[in-house]
């Protein structure tokens, strides 16, 4: 007589020897079953919206042309997010950094002693409204688009289009939607990868969302591709090749983070890839309020309240540094220098390590903070608006070539997460571990291909 324990015994030998194709024929011999039944027990006229739904999906789920879709997609995304977000940085920079010019000012008629003043309005206050009219402008675009093709039923297509590639790398095809959520920032794609339902590919998608370029790393992407790999051109051909640089830059971070997903599932976070078997959902007409409430409030408004909450202090610290005198420097100065051996061996310097050690708790504040440093400064300050008093600064005064700005553009897509995004992977994973290691995962990421970048470099003799 056969029991129980011999079934599932038997069922489990049998599972073994299954191909890894079987679950997946299996799923398509159901729906093919099921949609034979349909056909001959109901009787419809055409449907039309129906008609259009598979129209569609012919094209953005083929295998060419629903990447080429996909890629489109996010290109307009960006630029969108890019060239708007200018506009609306540029109206909040000149509304709350005129306010702190006037509270200094008042302080100042007050008689309040300068150390205070400084540490208020030019420490706290200017790290916080930095933070504010950079980060704010392109998370109140970025989300809202990202929400209306989720709304609109595109999303679950760019899963379905991605999963052959993320299961190559052991993780899970929704990982390429917490992947382009991070496009918007890093600490949203960690919250993003709650739709993971496999602890472990969800452990690999929070761990490999940093290889993806926040908007906060967007700024200095964009000022070093204009000011040094577009530098010989003029005109559109200049802006092309400008956003051709970045572009590359986008998609070297995403094979970093297929290799990186592929390594950890090998290693570990070594076991067996779940199953992904996705329905997709009819395409539907958004719902504009319920848009705006999960983008501006569960995404924009709650993530810039937590990079606030560590911009502060960060703004505190980049004041002290500025002001208190050392060697007949600040300490700032001092510092850099104490790190420049160290930075000249990754193709940087110690200018360039501080602002990003400084910046800690925000990506936004690294150019002012380096920039406040090379000009010894006493508080963060805006790069040159024109692109050769830019060059005068790096390239005649600190000495920066070509490898200094693209390994700068290497450091800066692979470098540690942001202060917020640690905090956010606490918060989600609840280990320590686990928050740490995706400083070491990234850190030690961006040492190594900027060594090896610039050793190679040397060794060609090309500089």
């Amino acid at each position: 007589m056969t029991t129980a324990d011999d079934v599932l015994t038997k069922a489990e030998a049998l599972r073994n020897s299954l191909p890894s194709s079987f679950r997946d024929e299996m799923v398509q011999s159901l729906y093919t079953e099921a949609e034979r039944i349909a056909h001959r027990a109901v009787k419809t006229s055409s449907n039309r919206i129906y008609d259009l739904d598979q129209r569609i999906d012919r094209l953005v789920t083929a295998p060419v042309t629903g990447l080429l879709v996909m890629l489109l997609l996010l290109t307009v995304v960006i630029w969108m997010t890019v060239s708007g977000a200018n506009v609306f940085s540029d109206m909040l920079f000149t509304v709350l950094f005129g306010f702190g010019d006037w509270a200094r000012a008042r302080f100042v008629e007050w008689g309040v002693p300068w150390w205070i003043t400084g540490f208020i309005w030019d420490g706290v206050y200017r790290s916080l409204a930095w933070v504010v009219a950079v980060m704010f402008p392109p998370m109140a675009i970025f989300f809202p688009a990202f929400t209306l093709l989720e709304d609109l039923g595109y999303l679950p297509r760019v899963a379905f289009n991605l999963d052959w590639l993320f299961k190559k790398a052991g993780a899970h095809g929704k990982q390429s939607l917490t992947m382009m959520m991070g496009f918007g920032c890093n600490a949203a794609g960690v919250i993003a990868t709650r739709v993971i339902d496999s602890p472990r590919e969800r452990l690999i998608a929070i761990l490999t969302n940093n290889f993806v370029p926040c908007n906060g790393r967007f700024p200095t992407l964009i000022m070093l591709a204009t000011v040094f790999v577009a530098a010989g051109f003029g005109g559109a051909m200049a802006s092309f090749i400008a956003a051709g640089a970045v572009v590359t830059v986008v998609l070297i971070g995403v094979a970093f983070t297929f290799a990186m997903s592929w390594i950890l599932s090998k290693t570990v976070l070594r076991g067996e890839a779940s199953a992904f078997t996705l329905e997709l959902p009819p395409y539907r007409r958004p719902n504009v309020l319920r848009i705006l409430y999960t983008s501006l409030i569960d995404r924009t408004i709650f993530v810039l309240w937590r990079a606030m909450l560590t911009a502060a202090p960060a703004g505190a610290a980049i004041w002290l540094l500025a002001n208190i005198p050392f060697s007949n420097a600040s300490l700032a100065i001092a510092i850099a220098q104490w790190l420049d051996g160290f930075g000249r061996l990754l193709g940087l310097d110690g200018a360039i390590l501080l602002a990003y050690i400084i910046a800690i708790p925000a990506n936004e504040i690294v150019v002012p903070t380096m920039m406040m440093i090379y000009t010894n400064a006493g508080m963060m300050v805006e790069a040159p608006a024109d692109e050769s008093a830019i060059r005068a600064l790096l390239v005649d005064q600190q000495g920066w070539t070509l490898l200094t700005a693209i390994n700068l553009m290497l450091f800066s897509l692979l470098h540690n997460p942001c202060a917020t995004t640690i905090i956010t992977i606490f918060k989600e994973t609840g280990s320590y571990k686990w928050a740490a290691m995706s400083v070491i995962i990234t850190l030690g990421t961006a040492f190594l291909v900027t060594f090896l970048t610039a050793s190679v470099v040397r060794l060609a003799g090309l500089i």
